[in-house]
């Protein structure tokens, strides 16, 4: 028993580990390298109407993705329906990749417990400058595999959520999952981070903190909607406390454990779009 343990420990540090790699090493992740099928996964096009339904069912997602060239984002209630025949069809023939499929989705949906940033639950609360602490929704877009130029020519392997008219450490950053600390502290890239391990085995990144909620240590628990820390603005230097290098953000990440890629990242923007049905509110 002890040594099966031991394995499994060993196993998350040589995950964790890659995962870094990637992360520090943002030159590994670069258009073309995937095949087609999984650059089209990756790029998470699930549609206003699949996350108007009330219930995300990653059997239906995974049918209608391959049905549709993996983007739903005009997908027809009446197209929704049909996903049984075609999930029926899929078995027949490629049951393997079929069921495949859909635990990727499952490990990407079935965790997510709260939106990242939490919405003004006191918009009447005065501050000492008399400001109203009431603050616009934080803004985001599909960024997802933009050009960025740090260190070089790259792609944005994530979403950026914009705090608006707020300075660093104003809004929360929640844990969008329960799970695991995997990592935490300085990088370069992506400042004062922190990645979690959610259950199902999705690794969520957290980049450009301005200070964290409490001293994080690895393998530490963290229950769905934990605070992690605040939004700021750090990263982009090697030394540590560089900030001002771009404006306050959250930085998110989300990334797969495959068969045959060591991590595979995934667009966070339609996954936030799922998460804003678990909106919370803060005390700001």
């Amino acid at each position: 028993m002890i040594g099966i343990w031991l394995l499994l420990l060993l196993l998350s540090i040589y995950q964790a580990g890659l995962t870094e790699y990637f992360l520090t090493n943002p030159e590994r992740y670069q258009l073309g390298a995937y095949t087609w099928e999984e650059e089209s996964f990756r790029r998470m096009r699930l549609g206003e109407g699949i996350l108007s339904l009330s219930d995300l069912d990653c059997e239906a997602v995974a049918a209608l993705m391959v049905e549709h060239n993996y983007d739903l984002r005009r997908l027809t209630w009446e197209e929704y329906q049909q996903w049984p025949g075609i999930k029926r069809a899929l078995m027949a023939g490629k049951p393997a990749e079929y069921q495949k499929l859909t635990q990727a989705y499952r490990m990407i949906f079935q965790d997510i417990a709260c939106f990242p940033i939490p919405i003004s639950g006191n918009p009447e609360k005065s501050w000492e400058n008399g400001a109203s602490a009431s603050a616009p929704f934080p803004v985001y877009e599909d960024s997802f595999l933009e050009p960025r130029t740090y260190r070089g020519d790259r792609c944005h392997e994530g979403c950026d959520i914009l705090g608006t008219e707020r300075p660093r450490g104003f809004y929360p950053v929640l844990s969008m999952t329960g799970g695991q600390v995997e990592q935490v502290g300085w990088l370069e890239l992506g400042g004062w981070r922190i990645g979690i391990r959610a259950p199902s085995g999705a690794y969520f990144y957290y980049g450009h903190l301005y200070q964290y909620a409490q001293e994080w240590q690895v393998w530490e628990q963290v229950y769905p909607g934990a605070l992690l820390g605040y939004m700021g603005d750090s990263g982009y230097g090697v030394k540590e406390n560089t900030v001002g290098n771009f404006p306050v953000h959250l930085h998110l990440g989300i990334y797969l454990p495959t068969d045959h890629y060591d991590e595979l990242s995934v667009n966070p923007y339609w996954v936030l779009k799922y998460s804003e049905r678990f909106l919370r509110k803060a005390d700001y």
